[in-house]
């Protein structure tokens, strides 16, 4: 024959029922599965980084350096959602808090 068994699709007479069709139990472990595995590789090392982002934007304080769209600067005033950086010798930005991308380690 052309067509072996295992791709026939046949149906078992004594149960009436295809080999591979029916098992709603499996499709729903198989789906929990790729939820998890979709969970643990792109939702939570996100959430850790926005976490760590949020932790870096509340650590600022005057005289940190920060990049800011490309623009590196030193902060010189705070205020509740914005920062004045100042980029050059008497040249100052504002910019608000939150596009701030990258807050830089004093040791550098």
């Amino acid at each position: 024959m052309f067509i072996s068994n295992a791709f026939a699709g046949t149906v078992d007479v004594a149960t009436q029922t295809t080999p591979a069709g029916g098992d709603w139990m499996s499709l729903l472990l198989q789906i929990a599965l790729v939820f998890l595995v979709l969970y643990l590789l792109l939702i939570r090392p996100q959430q850790k980084r926005f976490k760590e982002h949020e932790k870096a934007l509340n650590s600022i304080k005057k005289g940190t350096k920060v990049i800011v769209g490309g623009i590196i600067g030193s902060v010189t005033k705070i205020e509740e959602d914005k920062l004045k950086i100042e980029i050059s010798k008497d040249v100052e930005i504002t910019v608000v808090k939150a596009y701030v991308s990258q807050v830089l380690d004093e040791k550098k």
